[in-house]
């Protein structure tokens, strides 16, 4: 019978589910060897044992090691993003949206603790990392601020001399510290006191002044 005819698509569509659902398996079982050994630790043999598959079948799937991190970490990024987004939409003002972000990205330390760590130890520390996919994947998410930011300083809500790639800078960098302190020494880390002490120092600074106090920072310059 002709593959084209209509008995033979199921038979199709079963074989690219089949493939569809291994990729998945193969990607789960990476990223926790990622996540409990780290990139340097973790073998493709014993990736492929935990999905029942022999060593060269993963290579069928990822052309390396490197390339399964890759798609590891774009996997974690990509939902991130796509929530962080999803979220942010549904926030009417710009403190409400900075809120936002900043409470799910401590939750993403404590939720993926054992990638993050990967990321932060592994990965970032990487001599290829400020041209490899991964170091594009980290800036086309922590952009999601310095667009925040922007149109605040349109709008006027945002002071027009900040530098919003500074700020972000100074949210994710504080956010990496705290979280990691607290990740790596077992400790407890309250989310919503942290969050808003934090963008609470961050709105402070970046508010318009009154026109009283600008123009005296104006002759400080």
């Amino acid at each position: 019978m002709p593959a084209s005819t209509p008995a033979a698509a199921p038979q199709r569509r079963t074989r690219e589910q089949r493939k569809l659902d291994r990729h998945a398996a193969i990607l789960a079982a990476a990223r926790a060897a990622f996540a409990q050994k780290g990139f340097a630790g973790a073998s493709i043999i014993e990736i492929a044992r935990a999905c029942g598959i022999a060593d060269g079948t993963v290579y069928k799937y990822f052309t390396s090691k490197q390339d399964l991190l890759f798609h590891v970490m774009r996997q974690f990024y990509e939902g991130l993003i796509a929530d962080v987004e999803a979220g942010m939409a549904r926030q009417s003002t710009l403190s409400a949206r900075l809120r936002y972000l900043v409470r799910r990205q401590i939750e993403a330390f404590i939720e993926d603790e054992d990638l993050c760590r990967l990321f932060i130890r592994e990965v970032r520390t990487a001599d290829d990392y400020p041209d490899s996919p991964l170091h594009d994947l980290n800036r086309r998410y922590t952009s999601i601020v310095v667009r925040i930011l922007e149109s605040g300083i349109t709008a006027g809500e945002v002071r027009p001399d900040i530098k919003p790639r500074l700020v972000r800078d100074i949210l994710y960098g504080s956010i990496e510290h705290i979280a990691w302190k607290a990740v790596s020494r077992g400790g407890r880390l309250r989310i919503d006191q942290t969050t808003d002490q934090l963008l609470g120092i961050v709105l402070h600074g970046i508010a318009p002044r009154p026109e009283t106090v600008r123009r005296v920072v104006a002759r400080m310059k």
